[in-house]
């Protein structure tokens, strides 16, 4: 079990404000050794009636309370009334509960102030990573702008209008001020991407694509970098607004679409797993007469094919559309026609690795070969920015759940297969080198882009035109080698004998505290306002309880941690 530590100024806070100690927790005698329940403090309830112990089996009484009370496992209900809300906002100090988790974020962030300017809360909510604009904040934001309207100044905040303010989405604004994200020194971490950009900045080599004419007319100084973690947590610096096609950087997300439809075994049915050694144009096959993998043209042709069988290609494209939408949150993905139509009058070499497939027999039954080549160069021809493709990068590194949204979108299947493909044969023939050096799932394309995943942390998309010999971003693969030697993100870096590499993960540079998983309000609240009390939830077959109505938890002491 955990223990957490309370900060300087809510130590105060409570030491002023509980009245009585919370002493309402009693070992039960035939409970199992470690098994309690907790509940507040009141004159007029009974020792016996503060504690029910857990049964192994059978029903299990109901925890009982005095009229108007209300136990810590509950959220406080929402009244339309302010004033009442005091009033029992007070009844509850002077019974010795916890203060709400709106109260304490707003004494963490007032420092001991009655008001708080709107914009010390949105400086001090960017400064965690979270954006204004974040779809999970929507009713936050919207409440704010309210808010502001009806105050009497138009800007300053107090208690109980930063309550009404807050209160729709507390538990995540409370992790993020609490520094329970992925990267808790977010910051910190952000000062060195920019340290990082700019060191790439620098570097002048590498040429701008030309064989497809409309790619040639990018700016060689473009240079940007976007990146976004598995709590939603965003950075960006450089031309990070600027659209461009995802050519290449399309082929494991459309090979996600296939895996996530038909599954593995279907796929693989018609494209092989292993890096082929030879250019990403290549007209050649495996011993089994199938494309290599789906990261080289042939393999993502094949691919294509498998999307949306029977359908129009109009239908398939807003479907590909629509799965690329809700990976990236729903920020800006669009397409280039003038693109497409430079890329069909352009593709030679693609067609006639279509006539081979089609010679070959690669296809499933039935496939119209030239439509196919239309929707593949429909799907290169795909636009993003950098900040939406991190999005979708963070996506792939979340197991398939977008961020921002929360809604999953690919299965765990899809995005396992997808990232091992990405780190053997996602960058073309410089991928063996790149596993060794970054280590990390990654895929290039001839605009420029890589789209780079660090699994469980964060997706990131670097973009610069100029290319290396291989195909690669120049400045973008000194961004991601030059990552990895200064954080510990190589999936090989053994966080134990590897010390000196910064771990953005860790928060001061203490070991990072592990998680049970997503905090709920009363698991906030407990932990911000108990001190020395450890708390685990306990699972629903051990509560023997439905986990959608009751919450129940145990504490444990210290000692028996172990």
């Amino acid at each position: 079990m955990l223990q957490f530590r309370l900060s300087t100024v809510l130590q105060e806070l409570l030491q002023s404000n509980l009245k009585r100690p919370l002493t309402g927790i009693v070992r039960n005698k035939t409970s199992s050794p470690a098994s309690y329940c907790f509940s507040p403090i009141f004159p007029d309830v009974k020792a016996e009636s503060k504690l029910k112990p857990l049964h192994a089996g059978g029903s299990r009484p109901a925890l009982r309370f005095s009229p108007g009370s209300r136990a810590l496992c509950a959220k406080p209900e929402q009244t339309q009334d302010g004033s009442a809300k005091d009033a029992e906002a007070d009844k509850r100090r002077k019974a010795g509960i916890l203060p709400s988790l709106e109260d304490l974020l707003f004494y963490t962030i007032a420092e001991g102030q009655e008001k708080i300017p709107a914009h010390k809360f949105t400086t001090a909510l960017k400064a965690t990573g979270l954006r204004t604009g974040d779809p999970r904040l929507k009713e936050c934001m919207e409440m704010l702008k309210e808010t502001l309207k009806s105050s009497s100044d138009g800007v300053m905040l107090d208690r109980h209008l930063f309550k009404k303010c807050v209160q729709s989405n507390i538990v995540l604004l409370t992790q993020a001020f609490r520094k329970k994200f992925v990267i808790p020194d977010f910051q910190s971490f952000a000062s060195h991407i920019d340290d990082l950009y700019e060191n790439a900045k620098k570097l002048s080599g590498g040429q701008v694509a030309d064989y497809i004419p409309q790619l040639a007319k990018f700016s060689p100084d473009l240079w940007a970098v976007a990146l976004c973690t598995v709590d939603g947590q965003r950075h960006m610096v450089g031309d990070t607004k600027v659209p461009f096609c995802l050519q290449s950087c399309v082929k494991p997300l459309k090979y996600a679409i296939a895996v996530h439809d038909h599954g593995t075994e279907y796929v693989h049915r018609f494209i092989g797993k292993e890096p082929s050694g030879l250019r990403f144009n290549k007209l050649f096959l495996n011993e089994d007469d199938k494309p290599h993998n789906p990261m080289v043209n042939a393999g993502a042709i094949v691919c294509t094919s498998l999307i949306k069988q029977g359908a129009s290609n109009a239908e398939k494209f807003d479907y590909v559309m629509n799965f690329l939408n809700k990976m990236a949150g729903n920020e800006y993905v669009g397409f280039s026609n003038a693109t497409f139509q430079s890329e069909r009058e352009s593709g030679d070499r693609n067609f006639a690795i279509g006539y081979y497939l089609k010679e070959k027999k690669c296809f499933p039954e039935g496939t119209d070969m030239t439509s196919i080549l239309d929707f593949y160069f429909q799907l290169c021809s795909i636009e993003v920015t950098c900040e939406s493709a991190s999005v979708m990068a963070a996506t792939l590194a979340n197991g398939g759940f977008c961020p921002i949204t929360g809604e999953r979108v690919l299965s765990p299947e899809a995005v396992r297969n997808t990232l091992s493909l990405m780190h053997s044969c996602g960058m073309y023939d410089f991928s063996g080198q790149f596993a060794f050096h970054v280590g990390l799932p990654a895929k290039s394309g001839v605009a420029g882009g890589i789209l780079l995943v660090v699994p469980n942390v964060m997706g990131i998309m670097c973009w610069s035109p100029p290319l290396d010999k291989l195909g690669n971003s120049v400045r973008g693969i000194q961004f991601c080698t030059d990552l990895v030697s200064l954080c510990n993100f190589h999936n090989y870096d053994n966080l134990r004998h590897f010390a000196k590499k910064l771990d953005p993960r860790r928060e001061g540079g203490d070991q990072r505290q592990h998680s049970y998983g997503p905090m709920d309000y009363e698991s906030l609240q407990q932990e911000l306002a108990l001190k020395g009390t450890l708390w685990k939830k306990v699972s629903p077959t051990e509560s023997h309880e439905d986990s959608s109505t009751t919450v129940v938890y145990r504490m444990e002491s210290v000692g028996d941690r172990n």
